[in-house]
């Protein structure tokens, strides 16, 4: 199936397009330029965020063009002069772009996409490589805190009626998939992106009945191999539960089935669980699973987990797919270097009384640094495009804030980070499988110390600049006092 069935080159703000005139007319549509695409802070003030998103980014970019209809359109708008729109009715990208792949942990204050391109170009793909980045990003690290507080048990994305828009429901079920969530309610998720598509019956299956128990029974009968019973319709422990046993006696045990089981969607989960757990064990169903939705996130899920609840897996829906807790990721796109005629590149630094808002300038890689004994994660360092971290040697890190803490780092790994994905306007990235960025995330989630992944105050995980970088940072805050 098409991933895309529109043109969304349009989708960009406004003022993208008069900077693009404005450029043109000033002569400098063909400047180079670099922007960074980074976020300040983790969601739910956690110790790292999930990169995702990539995966739409790369098709827009492939698909960038400006229909008759566009062109018609811009010029209604009697604000842009006509070679400029004579220049977008052959325009396409053709510039170079890195960035972490889908799936990879992050942190606040690193490129996680740079985009090197003319003017024009880099500025028109703020808009979309924003939104992608923003919101699957987001979607991917609320799902992975909320998986990680299930304790392995199943979580499935319930969210689609609450999400803000089909394509939050849908690009959300892929974001929550990457995060670790094992299968959507989104039917279209699975046709277009493969995320495994389920669900059973809504209170108003069990209401269509003249009773709860022809309800379950005929269900049982037309999906015995999928007999998932909601039981909360009326009374889970009077009616739902033992009219959901009758039936698994009477329609799946002849048949020698025994894989089925039952969702509780409100009530107190702790103490029905338990309970219901004990009915169904006591009826010779010991391998029927217990299901539990109802506004669930990662803190209630934990609770229940630890007060004892008899919890097999989790349907979790609008906290997840909102990211309800914490609904913006504020990641933004700034302009870090430009690059001369012959080559030279020079850094742009953006300054501001928020000290937070300060950016870091130049062309920049990502190493992040493993330790070899332990495999998990020490340090990222970010560095000048053209600087090699040696890992066969002692390395110095430090803090960039607080310079006097020190660190040196042995028998250490250093990966590259970013990578590229288009060179001259081409695509050079193969597209891994949703699958394969799905197991890539759980490696890295592993590969980070239990301390930054902690739910609540967790240990700050340094990203230091090199010495070079940290230098010249220096240098244009002064300069610019």
């Amino acid at each position: 199936m098409n991933k895309i069935s529109r043109n969304l080159t349009m989708l960009f703000d406004f003022y993208e397009l008069t900077m693009g005139n404005g450029y043109f007319v000033s002569g400098m549509q063909d400047k180079i330029v670099y922007f960074d695409v980074f976020y300040r802070q983790n969601p739910d003030n956690g110790g790292f965020a999930i990169a995702a998103g990539l995966e739409q980014i790369v098709e827009y970019v492939n698909n960038l063009h400006f229909d008759e209809e566009d062109i018609a359109y811009l010029r209604s708008k009697n604000c842009f002069s006509e070679p400029f729109l004579d220049f977008l009715k052959t325009f396409r990208f053709t510039g170079d772009i890195w960035a972490i792949p889908e799936g990879t942990v992050v942190f606040p204050g690193e490129p996680l996409l740079t985009v090197r391109a003319r003017t024009i170009e880099a500025q028109f793909i703020e808009t979309y490589v924003l939104m992608c980045i923003n919101h699957q990003s987001l979607i991917a690290t609320k799902a992975a805190r909320i998986t990680r507080a299930a304790k392995g048990r199943a979580v499935s994305e319930f969210g689609s009626r609450r999400a803000q828009g089909a394509d939050a429901a849908i690009l959300g079920a892929r974001a929550a998939y990457i995060g670790g969530c094992g299968s959507t309610a989104c039917t279209i998720s699975d046709e277009i992106y493969g995320v495994p598509a389920g669900g059973t019956m809504a209170h108003s299956w069990v209401q269509m009945f003249d009773s709860e128990y022809e309800a379950f029974r005929t269900y049982c009968e037309i999906y015995p191999n999928n007999a998932t019973l909601l039981v909360d319709t009326y009374n889970v422990i009077e009616s739902g539960v033992p009219n959901a046993i009758r039936a698994f006696n009477e329609v799946l045990a002849p048949r020698g089935i025994r894989k089925c089981g039952i969702r509780i969607d409100s009530g107190d989960v702790t103490y029905l669980t338990k309970k219901v757990r004990q009915m169904l064990n006591d009826a010779g169903w010991t391998e029927c699973k217990i299901i539990i939705s109802n506004s669930l996130d990662e803190y209630l899920i934990r609770e229940l987990i630890r007060q004892g609840a008899e919890i097999d897996a989790f349907g979790v829906g609008e906290r997840l797919i909102t990211a309800k807790s914490d609904p913006v990721f504020g990641g933004v796109y700034k302009l870090c270097a430009v690059e001369d005629a012959d080559g030279t590149i020079r850094p742009k630094i953006k300054i501001s009384e928020n000290v937070g808002k300060i950016t870091t300038p130049h062309f920049k890689k990502v190493y992040r640094l493993r330790g070899r004994d332990t495999g998990k994660a020490e340090a990222d360092l970010i560095c000048l495009y053209d600087e090699v971290i040696d890992d066969g040697k002692p390395l110095e890190i430090f803090d960039p804030e607080y310079t006097w803490k020190r660190k040196t780092i042995e028998n250490f790994t250093a990966t590259e980070l970013l990578v590229p994905i288009f060179k001259n306007g081409k695509q050079v990235y193969s597209l891994p499988t949703l699958s394969e960025i799905r197991a890539h995330c759980a490696g890295e989630i592993e590969g980070m110390w239990d301390e930054v992944r902690r739910f609540n105050n967790p240990h700050h995980y340094y990203v230091d600049l090199s010495q070079k970088l940290w230098d010249i940072k220096q240098k244009m805050l002064l300069e610019r006092r």
